[in-house]
């Protein structure tokens, strides 16, 4: 389930994002999309492609992985999101939630980390700061 007034746009600087048509109250399921679950072996090979960029951490322990389809890998990273995530492992499906009233046209956001209070570096700010001391 992915709320019809959602729509993919060009997010400047981050390649693509999840934008609203309509305000959305805070609180709202916008989306509720199956995941394909990945073991850790795949997880390993996944890592070494441009797909690692897309995959979640998955189960209680974070030892597999998961390829969320619906637009669930197209939401981008904010530290102070708009919208936080979560994950059902027996069903396998992961949701995407609002935290606070959104405006119509406003860019949807979640916390890489799956915390929405970590600030912790994410793996490509962690490029960022190698390429820059090199």
């Amino acid at each position: 389930m992915i709320k019809p007034y959602l729509y993919i746009d060009k997010s400047k600087g981050r390649g693509r994002g999840v934008y609203t048509k309509e305000k959305i109250p805070a609180g709202t399921r916008i989306e509720t999309s199956p995941v394909l679950v990945l073991s850790y072996n795949d997880t390993e090979i996944v890592d070494k492609t441009h797909l690692h960029n897309y995959i979640f951490l998955w189960g209680p322990k974070e030892t597999k992985s998961c390829v969320a389809l619906g637009f669930c890998s197209i939401y981008n990273h904010d530290y102070k999101p708009n919208c936080e995530y979560e994950m059902d492992f027996k069903e396998e499906t992961m949701s995407i939630i609002t935290l606070r009233d959104i405006k119509k046209g406003e860019e949807l956001f979640i916390n890489y980390n799956g915390d929405v209070e970590d600030t912790s570096p994410l793996w490509f700010d962690i490029k960022k700061k190698q390429t820059a001391t090199k």
